[in-house]
């Protein structure tokens, strides 16, 4: 840790994601595997679950926002799976195009999906270093 910084990072809370319609966007990360943990409408948030952790995806409501495609270099938020080519198989089959095929990174592959408000969600694995993944 440096020397001037007087906290330590410890891990992630969640993960903040704007979106224009509550429930369009809990229908398409249900469809897309994500559970969810819990939804209050009359705040504008819900909460997807991400594996065992508490911490999760917290989806935002924002009215005056419309939909969108991507921009090119969007943030992107990588959620670990078993099976980065199996998700892709079975996104399609949900109905959600990736915007990609799952393309190799250093340790294993990653398919990528947009919301309809352009957020980036990737799902990647660690097949070609399992000892970096998670073991539950």
């Amino acid at each position: 840790m440096s020397d001037d910084v007087s906290y330590e990072l410890l891990g992630f809370d969640n993960v903040l994601l704007p979106v224009g319609d509550l429930g369009e966007a809990v229908a398409f990360y249900e469809r897309a595997g994500f559970p969810i943990a819990f939804r209050l409408d009359e705040a504008g948030i819900a909460l997807l679950k991400v594996g065992k952790e508490t911490p999760g995806v917290l989806l935002r409501l924002d009215e005056e926002l419309s939909h969108r495609p991507p921009p090119w270099a969007s943030p992107r938020v990588w959620v670990e799976v078993r099976d980065a080519r199996a998700a892709a198989v079975a996104l399609t089959a949900a109905g959600i195009q990736p915007l990609d095929a799952p393309f190799p990174v250093a340790t294993g592959w990653t398919v990528e999906i947009a919301d309809p408000w352009g957020n980036v969600m990737g799902l990647t694995d660690y097949s070609k270093r399992p000892e970096l993944g998670r073991k539950g």
